[in-house]
Formats: C-alpha cells, sequence, structure tokens
C-alpha cells in the first residue's frame, strides 16, 4: 500500500499536481478500478474510507487530473462522463446488456481515411456498444 502511495505521489508531482491524501486516493481509486467510473461512483465508494471527502473534491481533483494528463474523460452514454487512467489510444466498448466497459486495442492508421487527407488528429476516440462474450454465454 504505502509503495502505491509514494508512487501515485511522485506522479502527481512530475504532473504538476499538488499531492493531497485525498488526491492520491482519488487517482489510486480510478487506477485500480479500470472499469470507467463517474464521479459519482468514485464519490460513493471514497466516502466509505474517507468520510470528510466531498463531491467538489472529487470533481476538482479529476479536473486537475485530466488537465495534467493523467486522465482522459470519456462521455459515452448521454451526459455521463466515466474516467479512464490509460491516457494511450485505445477503444471503448459497452455491453448494454450487463453495464461493464471494456478497453480494446486499435490501430489509428488502419482508422485513416482518404476523406482525412491533410487533417491533424490530436485524438481518437472509439466507442462500440453491444453484448458482450460473458454476456453472451462465451468466455471472457
Amino acid at each position: 500500500m504505502l509503495d502505491s502511495y509514494e508512487k501515485i505521489r511522485e506522479q502527481l508531482m512530475e504532473h504538476e499536481v499538488k499531492p493531497s491524501y485525498n488526491r492520491i486516493k482519488i487517482l489510486e481509486y480510478l487506477m485500480k478500478n479500470r472499469d470507467h467510473p463517474t464521479a459519482d461512483d468514485i464519490y460513493v465508494e471514497l466516502k466509505k474510507e474517507l468520510p470528510t471527502l466531498s463531491k467538489a473534491t472529487v470533481y476538482n481533483s479529476i479536473n486537475a487530473f485530466t488537465h495534467a494528463g493523467l486522465v482522459k474523460v470519456l462521455n459515452m452514454e448521454g451526459n455521463e462522463s466515466r474516467y479512464d487512467p490509460v491516457t494511450s489510444t485505445h477503444g471503448h466498448f459497452h455491453c448494454e446488456q450487463c453495464g461493464s466497459y471494456y478497453d480494446f486495442k486499435i490501430s489509428v492508421e488502419n482508422l485513416r481515411s482518404d476523406d482525412l487527407a491533410g487533417f491533424a488528429i490530436k485524438e481518437t476516440d472509439v466507442y462500440l456498444r453491444g453484448i458482450c462474450k460473458k454476456c453472451l454465454g462465451g468466455s471472457k
């Protein structure tokens, strides 16, 4: 635990984000729970451990992480933002039956189109929806 705490603290400092105890715990939660939680999910879970935690602290921390490039904001379902500590290019699949989110590798080169010749692509977001293997009866 201490090792993880110190690594996250150092990571925040490297990205010029003040490493408060709450911020460390919020980023630690995101790194351990790769299910793309919402700010409310994070708040509800961490409130059990940190009774003085406020929603404002969660939102402000996530904003700081996003601006520092530590977390990516995902807007996959209407107005509900989800957060992903994996900032490298990858896609997301949402199972409409169980509600799970899955990451998958993508090749940006395969996504390029002649229609975009001359464009400067800065970010790639690929979101797929359907039913996962588990819900279809296959193995995960």
